[in-house]
């Protein structure tokens, strides 16, 4: 399985300005090169194509011809995720002002946006901690890099393929990937049905609630601070704003990393498979309150969901994802399913046979019964031709 590790550059005075330099005109290549595709292409922009048009011009602006072949493959790639988001309708029906946009022009790439390194621009020693990096300026050696003990520990034993440079709140990382072997997926005796949400961030058939009103308190009193900061306008606020930036995407990240790993250890103990409901497209299809805009927006369940997924195929524990169709409105009981068997946001009452309990929980029990009727059909062997 692949993961990727996060180390942090730290070039001196002389080395920061070339690698720079180099990121910022490597993404602003990518536009033109985009631009380029938009004209001639619309959105099925192909490499080979593209290669034809836009190799020459790259390398007569000072690109190797790794670098150049990376950026048309990155503009290509990028035409490619956007058709297929077309396609699976995340971007709205046809007419709608979201796709639209999308259709109307080329694809932008910010200055710090992430450049790819394969191991002819990119090499590693491990053991000073430096990388020696290809740039506009040429190649630069000994540059130094900073990571945890463990990040180092499986670069030195797994990394392997491509790195991407990039560039945040003024700072360069590399973004290494790491192949690590998967362990062999148990046949799990169970299931645990995971149910997320807002309010309550998951919540599992075996009753374990985590819930989401810390999250919620820390976000709006970051939100304060942040007003308040902002209406000082003056240049010491703006240094504390910079300084401030992505703390609170930190504390929510780091939340979710614990709740996964929780819920991945339990499933591994107890020897039983994980579910998840399938939740895709949810800001394109539900329609909220004004006020209530910048709470769904900020809510990271596909992190969460990300994290359990990669948590458990690291443990060897079963993952699969569910219909999320109606499972906080069946009663898990009878099976009777309606919009009324769910009073309020947190209380669950079936209408026809009376079972009771907490909404989130019965949803939890929902995903975990279809995960083993979905594990059979996943699992049957193929039938034989008649």
């Amino acid at each position: 399985m692949k993961i990727v590790v996060l180390v942090k550059l730290t070039p001196d005075a002389a080395q920061a300005p070339a690698v720079e330099r180099t990121l910022h005109a490597a993404n602003e290549a990518a536009c033109w090169v985009s631009a380029v595709s938009f004209e001639y292409f619309g959105l099925k922009g192909s490499v080979r194509e593209l290669r034809k048009l836009c190799y020459g011009e790259l390398k007569v602006r000072g690109f190797g011809a790794q670098a150049a072949q990376h950026i048309i493959k990155r503009v290509a790639d990028a035409y490619t995720t956007l058709r297929a988001n077309i396609k699976a309708g995340n971007l709205g029906p046809e007419q709608s002002k979201r796709r639209r946009k999308a259709e109307s022009k080329p694809i932008a790439f910010r200055p710090d946006a992430a450049h790819t390194y394969d191991d002819r621009c990119l090499s590693w020693n491990y053991d000073a901690q430096t990388v020696s990096i290809w740039t506009l300026d040429g190649r630069i050696k000994n540059v130094r890099f900073t990571c945890s003990p463990k990040a180092l520990k499986q670069l030195t034993e797994s990394r392997k393929g491509e790195s991407d440079l990039i560039q945040r709140d003024g700072k360069l990382f590399l973004v290494a990937t790491i192949d690590l072997p998967a362990p062999e997926v148990f046949e799990p005796k169970d299931w645990i049905g995971v149910d997320r949400g807002i309010t309550n961030l998951a919540t599992t058939s075996d009753a374990d609630n985590y819930s989401g009103r810390r999250l919620g308190r820390y976000r709006r009193w970051q939100a304060r601070k942040k007003a308040e900061i902002q209406a000082r306008c003056t240049r010491s606020s703006k240094q504390l704003l910079k300084k401030r930036a992505r703390r609170e995407t930190r504390h929510a990240t780091h939340v979710n990393h614990k709740i996964s790993k929780t819920v991945v250890a339990v499933a591994q103990r107890t020897e039983r498979g994980i579910a998840l409901e399938e939740l895709r497209g949810i800001r394109e299809r539900v329609t909220v309150r004004r006020d209530q805009r910048a709470r769904q927006s900020s809510w990271p369940f596909h992190q969460l969901g990300a994290f359990v997924e990669y948590k458990a195929h690291r443990a060897g524990v079963p993952f699969i994802e569910v219909d999320p169709a109606y499972t906080s409105q069946r009663c898990p009981r009878c099976g009777h399913t309606e919009r009324g068997n769910r009073p309020t946001r947190d209380h669950f009452s079936c209408r026809r046979c009376g079972l009771a309990g907490p909404a989130d929980h019965v949803a939890g029990v929902n995903v975990r019964a279809r995960a083993r009727s979905a594990w059979v059909f996943v699992n049957m062997p193929d039938p034989e031709p008649a």
